[in-house]
């Protein structure tokens, strides 16, 4: 699943040629992209309306439309926002003509990816409300935030960081690297990191994701920008998909467990197994 590096990049890319644009026509090929709406509805509420600016929160693009409508684009597993394809380019579900003529299509061969309304600001704030977390390159994440929200949690810290309702944008890939760089196994229950644990990972997750930002993102299976081109950041993945590779820090073999019933790829020297607390 994209993650927050590929839907900044796309983001990034996607602004200069929506922002200021109308969406002079929506067809919706898929009625499942609206989830409980119909797509008449969703189409007659932003057809015609001028993107007033591309935002992001966590995975989610936002479509700031004139008179304060909000079109929320999730990509989920296999979705790609492209400007300009082929016409014939497959998996089609939705085509935006804007109004100089580009059309920007959603493509999605598992049909996963989804289209839904909020209407005026408090429509938009319930809309995430519960549903995510903190913007982890905001200045409301560090060290001190993250113990607070991890405090007394059992759950693996690998589980807790692909919570987004606790830190919003995280998903496997940018977990393992930062749990990586911050010395931190991914089974070590949340509520037992220190303070400086905390910091180190919230470090990490910055960091991390800053880096899968300037490569463009990671294509691993179906990720690309909206001109085709793939991400680059899957090439300076320390151990994620690197079973069986030596650690580039220490050289002990990179292994593969599940965490939160993902497969996770943690280097054990560098990222010490948490001993089990046997009771008398």
């Amino acid at each position: 699943m994209p993650e927050l590096p590929e839907v900044e990049t796309i983001r990034r890319q996607l602004a200069p040629h929506v922002e200021g644009r109308t969406l002079a026509r929506v067809e919706i090929l898929d009625a499942r992209w609206t989830v409980a709406r119909p797509p008449e509805d969703v189409v007659d509420a932003v057809e015609g309306r001028r993107v007033e600016r591309l935002g992001r929160r966590g995975k989610y693009f936002i479509f700031e439309l004139t008179d304060d409508v909000y079109l929320l684009v999730h990509l989920r597993m296999t979705g790609n926002l492209l400007l300009d394809p082929a016409p014939d380019t497959p998996y089609q579900r939705v085509i935006f003509t804007l109004d100089d003529g580009q059309v920007l299509r959603f493509c999605d061969p598992r049909r996963f990816g989804t289209g839904e309304l909020a209407l005026g600001p408090d429509g938009l704030a319930a809309f995430f409300d519960g549903k995510l977390g903190v913007e982890p390159l905001s200045d409301d994440f560090d060290g001190r935030a993250l113990r607070a929200m991890a405090k007394n949690r059992r759950a693996p810290v690998k589980a807790f960081l692909l919570d987004q309702r606790h830190v919003a944008g995280v998903g496997n890939i940018y977990a393992d690297e930062a749990l990586h760089r911050a010395g931190i196994h991914p089974l070590r229950p949340a509520g037992q990191l220190t303070l400086t644990q905390c910091a180190a990972l919230a470090d990490a997750v910055k960091l991390v994701l800053a880096a899968g930002i300037d490569a463009g993102g990671s294509t691993i299976d179906d990720f690309r920008h909206p001109d085709g081109v793939s991400g680059a950041f899957q090439n300076d993945f320390l151990v994620h998909l690197r079973r069986g590779e030596p650690c580039h820090t220490c050289g002990t073999t990179v292994i593969k467990l599940v965490a939160a019933g993902r497969g996770t790829y943690v280097c054990e020297s560098c990222q010490p197994r948490p001993r089990v607390r046997r009771r008398p």
